[in-house]
């Protein structure tokens, strides 16, 4: 199991270093601009970032507590600190199931989905930024089979949008990011 794990981590390592550089564009005066997230300005991403990172956090004691934490203010500062946390929370030794809201998760899948969740917000960062960096081929290529088990159809309208279409011969971020329903090109489908 343990190894099962490691390759999840390793993954979660390489969502961090993507995201953490397109996390050094972000100022005060980007906080209010739109995200590819539709109802999300930039400093309401970070906010959901962050209680994300700590939700992942808590999860690596075996229990993840859905109730909302309140954000603090040095939002690029906090989340790189907790990113540090989290990856080495699951660096050690783990649970083999993560207790979430009454259910059991296993540890590499919910550190999947950690590792996916953290790339495509990083990615919407750099969208509204004006980095637009790529998401790395073998990482978005990894993720895309992450996503294909944790997004169901109920996810649709309310966690992501449509799926988009891309060509047979898209690169495995287009696939990635049409398949959680953003547009590649980094345009609004609004």
């Amino acid at each position: 199991m343990r190894t099962e794990l490691d390759g999840a981590v390793e993954l979660l390592d390489r969502a961090l270093g993507y995201t953490r550089v397109v996390l050094a564009d972000v100022t005060d005066d980007v906080l209010c601009r739109p995200t590819p997230c539709s109802e999300w300005t930039l400093g309401d991403l970070l906010a959901h970032m962050e209680d994300a990172l700590d939700a992942f956090i808590e999860a690596a004691a075996g229990v993840v507590d859905l109730g909302s934490t309140t954000p603090s203010g040095s939002r690029v500062t906090d989340l790189q600190s907790k990113a540090c946390t989290l990856l080495g929370a699951w660096s050690r030794a783990a649970p083999g199931d993560v207790r979430v809201g009454g259910r059991d998760l296993a540890s590499r899948l919910l550190v999947a989905t950690a590792a996916l969740e953290i790339t495509v917000h990083g990615w919407d960062v750099g969208q509204a930024t004006g980095r637009g960096a790529r998401i790395p081929e073998g990482l978005a290529r990894d993720l895309l089979g992450v996503a294909g088990l944790v997004v169901a159809p109920a996810d649709r309208g309310v966690r992501f949008g449509t799926p988009g279409t891309v060509g047979p011969d898209a690169a495995y971020d287009a696939r990635l990011l049409a398949f959680l329903g953003r547009d590649p090109a980094g345009r609004s489908r609004q």
